[in-house]
């Protein structure tokens, strides 16, 4: 299913990154799977342990309870819920005992182009979990179990022509599931979604690392910074403020996990004046200190001094369930 390699330094074990590895006499770029057959091939612990996949994950919970962890924020889903995590973001599953249902494990350059945009499949900023209902609900099932189908008939169409096939029944599946509806669903949103928002989103994406001042996504964008702020509470629920800040906290997270750099090596990385300032950014933003936030997450524990990892909420990363 996949091959695990090590990155980095000296020290505490890093969060290992996991590239795509299709299995022997299998077409690579996809893979799909139950969750009976993941316990099976996988062992427990390495999945309850967080990890950084180069691939997506598509997963369709059939029964049963399960809560996924992505990006450090923790994501209960219930039976009809879709998963869909990214490449690069950092996650683990709950205890899969008493859950059912179907994983699609895809690269991104599978799909053709066309479909991955219409699809927006590297919105990192897009909801992890879904809750369809009602028809788009029977829908998205039709289109993950015929696409597990296809996968199983390997032989009974010649080869080049079986991919042609899984792509087009995995494009299906990616389209609906990005707009599958349901609670978590930003669909609407998205239709609506003023260009004032996205090209803030774009800027934040390409430079918090340099600046964490509203004001300066405003003058280079062009914009006045209640404007900013206005078009991202409407789109994304809070502030323009928040919203940056929670992008910079994220990606101090995943240095802290996925590596040894040591806080003045990240404060640096991040556009901070040093390492002290840093700290006090993360333990306000999270109530814990670099160091004891990259202890918890590398012993893989879910509470540190009685106290949870924070929920899924907002953008970026995620959504949580009403």
């Amino acid at each position: 299913m996949v091959k695990k390699r090590q990155t980095g330094g000296e020290g505490a074990p890093e969060i290992p990154e996991v590239a795509f590895s299709a299995p022997a006499g299998r077409p690579a770029g996809v893979e799909v799977m139950t969750l009976t057959e993941l316990r099976g091939r996988a062992d427990a612990c390495q999945l309850s342990t967080p990890h950084r996949p180069g691939f997506h994950h598509l997963l369709l919970l059939e029964r049963g309870r399960l809560v996924h962890s992505v990006d450090f924020r923790e994501h209960p889903l219930a039976p009809g819920d879709l998963l869909w995590s990214r490449p690069g973001q950092v996650q683990h599953f709950g205890d899969l005992a008493d859950a059912e249902g179907r994983l699609v494990l895809f690269e991104s350059g599978f799909l053709d182009p066309a479909t991955a945009a219409a699809a927006r499949i590297e919105d990192w900023y897009g909801p992890p979990v879904r809750h369809p209902e009602g028809a788009a609900a029977r829908r998205l099932e039709e289109a993950m179990h015929q696409l597990h189908r296809e996968f199983g008939a390997l032989g009974g169409l010649p080869l080049p022509v079986h991919l042609d096939v899984l792509r087009h029944l995995l494009a299906v599946l990616v389209l609906r599931a990005a707009h599958a509806g349901g609670a978590a669903d930003d669909g609407a949103a998205d239709c609506a979604a003023s260009a004032t928002f996205l090209r803030f989103r774009d800027a934040v994406e390409r430079d918090f690392a340099r600046s964490r001042r509203v004001a300066d996504y405003a003058r280079a964008l062009g914009y006045a910074p209640r404007t900013l702020s206005r078009a991202t509470e409407a789109q994304a629920g809070v502030g323009a403020k928040e919203f940056i800040d929670r992008r910079v906290e994220l990606e101090a997270k995943r240095l802290l996990a996925h590596g040894d750099r040591s806080a003045a090596r990240i404060a640096g990385r991040l556009g901070f004046a040093d390492a002290t300032n840093f700290s006090k950014f993360f333990q306000r933003r999270t109530g814990r200190t670099p160091i004891a936030f990259r202890s918890a997450v590398r012993s893989g524990a879910q509470r540190v001094g009685g106290v949870p990892l924070r929920p899924a909420q907002g953008l970026p990363g995620g959504s949580s369930r009403p």
